[in-house]
């Protein structure tokens, strides 16, 4: 069978993250964002967890040559339009991953720099927070940190900012100085911030690109930043322009996660296809 046209293709999004087998984060969370925002996902799986929904109880990464030959035998198959980065594993699979994206300098790479979980959990150390802003900040389109996972990124070797305190002044300077680092954009979200609502912030080169509010909902939910970072990958693989990508992409998440469920005993998990639910109440209305 003749190949299809290009344009006939589903934008397709190359996904590089752990295996989640809840299903509410990690490539699970990848795959079923990207797929419900008419993506087609491409997966390389980066390490194998075991965790429930309450929380993650070990990490086991793969090896670095095995996350390259997962990642350059597609690269070499299937046109990509954007690269997704989450839980990586270990500083040998970063390494080999800044590597591998440095041959597709004009894709777009959306970060989600996933350095714990949820419940607390640590999914990487120094050596490897050190290798994600030495070698993949300078390929980053754009960074999506929580705002905790914003302040230990911009700390510097001695843990402190620039006026000697035990974290950053504020989020807009940790935004910049991931911006000095080489990230393009930077959206700072602001789930774990004791705010009324939640404030999730876009960043640039010249500061502030977009500011949105957003209801807090009740609970707790497994896989927000996944969902947030897919969604974005797959609006820029659509070809919406970054600050429209991340509205888009936050409309989507907040409705996931208002339409989240809790299928064990431990968080909500976001529902991807909320509107297909919507889509069935219309019709029998």
């Amino acid at each position: 069978m003749p190949q299809p046209p290009a344009e006939l293709l589903p934008p397709i999004v190359l996904s590089f993250a752990a295996s989640d087998p809840t299903g509410g984060a990690g490539i699970q969370a990848d795959i079923l964002t990207l797929a419900s925002m008419g993506c087609h996902p491409l997966t390389v799986i980066t390490a194998i967890t075991v965790q429930d929904t309450a929380g993650v109880e070990d990490v086991l990464p793969i090896d670095a040559d095995w996350v390259s030959d997962q990642a350059r035998a597609l690269l070499e198959d299937v046109p990509v339009a954007a690269f997704k980065l989450g839980l990586l594993g270990s500083v040998e699979n970063i390494m080999a991953i800044a590597e591998i994206i440095a041959d597709y300098p004009d894709i777009p790479l959306i970060f989600d720099p996933v350095l714990a979980s949820g419940r607390g959990d640590q999914f990487a150390n120094e050596d490897m927070v050190d290798a994600l802003i030495e070698l993949l900040l300078p390929q980053t389109t754009i960074i999506t940190p929580n705002s905790l996972e914003a302040r230990r990124l911009a700390l510097d070797e001695e843990g402190d900012d620039k006026d000697g305190n035990d974290e950053p002044a504020n989020l807009a300077e940790c935004a910049r100085r991931l911006i000095v680092a080489g990230s393009e954009f930077v959206l700072i979200t602001g789930t774990h911030e004791n705010t009324e609502q939640v404030t999730n912030t876009l960043y640039g080169s010249h500061g502030m690109v977009r500011s949105d509010k957003w209801e807090r909902l009740p609970g707790s939910y497994h896989g927000s930043g996944c969902t947030l970072a897919s969604a974005i990958a797959a609006n820029l693989a659509n070809g919406l322009e970054i600050a429209e990508a991340v509205k888009d992409a936050q409309e989507f998440t907040w409705q996931a996660l208002a339409a989240g469920f809790r299928p064990g005993m431990g968080q909500y998990l976001p529902n991807r296809f909320f509107w297909v639910q919507e889509t069935a109440e219309d019709g029998e209305r």
